[in-house]
């Protein structure tokens, strides 16, 4: 990560390897105690250095096209600007069809993209993303889990 972030998890998720969870480019993940269906619900949190002027609604889109690569079926649900002009964040759930370890899954995500800026020099942005991934039947339960964590993410 270009910058140490610190969360706390709720109970009931515990931290897990991201090469174990077939998520290797992630910097953390976190697994949720009780699958839906043989899927683990899922949080992976990854950032990136964003020198480039591109806005947060451009990342997610950047984000919504690779995950359109390996999905049978793709849809934004919704999509919603947070935060403040000093920290501006954005959120997106998007619905997805896509094959998970050779089953086909209905699977939800909830994506949150939050920007960080230098105070000395704003051009040094990094961007970090909070990913739930959940099944469709799953994703209500541990959205509000979801909001918890993304609420305790800290600059360490």
């Amino acid at each position: 990560m270009p910058v140490p972030l610190e969360l706390r998890l709720p109970e009931g998720w515990h931290a897990a390897t991201p090469e174990r969870t077939g998520v290797p480019d992630a910097a953390f993940v976190a697994v949720h105690a009780h699958p839906d269906d043989g899927f683990t619900a899922n949080v992976t949190v990854d950032s990136t250095y964003r020198p480039d002027a591109a806005t947060l609604a451009e990342i997610g889109d950047e984000s919504v096209g690779n995950l359109s690569e390996v999905a049978e079926a793709l849809d934004v649900i919704s999509r919603h600007e947070i935060g403040s002009a000093a920290a501006p964040g954005l959120t997106q759930t998007l619905t997805l069809t896509t094959a998970v370890s050779g089953v086909r899954r209905e699977l939800t995500q909830s994506q949150v993209y939050l920007s960080l800026l230098d105070v000395h020099d704003p051009d040094r942005r990094v961007v970090v993303r909070l990913v739930l991934t959940a099944t469709a039947a799953q994703h209500d339960d541990v959205l509000e889990d979801f909001r918890d964590i993304v609420a305790t993410v800290r600059l360490n």
